[in-house]
């Protein structure tokens, strides 16, 4: 009980604010040109969304239906739908997904990429991230993610010589 009323807390506690003071503006155009420059690379789309805490719809359910976990992966695949991440021409977008009061990440990647990377080489990079996210490294965890992530599509969804990539989502990182 003692643990879910700090949960609750902390979730209550932050705001998109707190977001902001963890990636300021500065931070966030840097992260706005890597994404840009990664997509110049690849017919993919890379989305990142910062999240100070969870809303209140789903912090209702913590520990009556879902374990915190299980929750900011639900609020990942629904930002995914969401943002239109999930509806690029070729199937290969992916939302990067950070959630601040539980200094979580999540990866969401569409089909397209999924059948080309397991959920334990998701799982891995997101381990990766997390050694920087749970030093307050925000910019180094996003850095390297974004970096993986053009890897992956670099590897199998490379752009073409004299082709034009359609910026089909912003590049810009949402902050909430």
């Amino acid at each position: 009980m003692l643990n879910k009323t700090k949960t609750l807390l902390r979730h209550l506690w932050l705001d998109a604010s707190d977001a902001r003071h963890a990636l300021p503006p500065a931070m966030l155009e840097r992260l706005t040109a890597r994404v840009a420059a990664s997509e110049s690379r690849h017919t993919g789309q890379i989305r990142i969304y910062v999240e100070a805490a969870l809303p209140v719809s789903y912090l209702w359910r913590i520990g009556q239906t879902l374990p915190v976990k299980a929750l900011i992966r639900q609020r990942a695949v629904m930002l995914f739908s969401k943002l239109g991440v999930w509806d690029t021409q070729h199937n290969n977008g992916v939302l990067i997904y950070l959630q601040l009061a539980e200094r979580a990440i999540e990866i969401v990647a569409d089909r397209g990429l999924s059948a080309h990377a397991t959920d334990a080489d998701w799982q891995a990079m997101v381990v990766r991230m997390g050694q920087n996210f749970q030093q307050g490294l925000f910019e180094d965890g996003l850095t390297q993610a974004i970096a993986e992530v053009s890897a992956l599509l670099v590897a199998y969804f490379p752009s073409t010589a004299g082709q034009i990539n359609d910026n089909e989502l912003p590049d810009e990182p949402v902050l909430n």
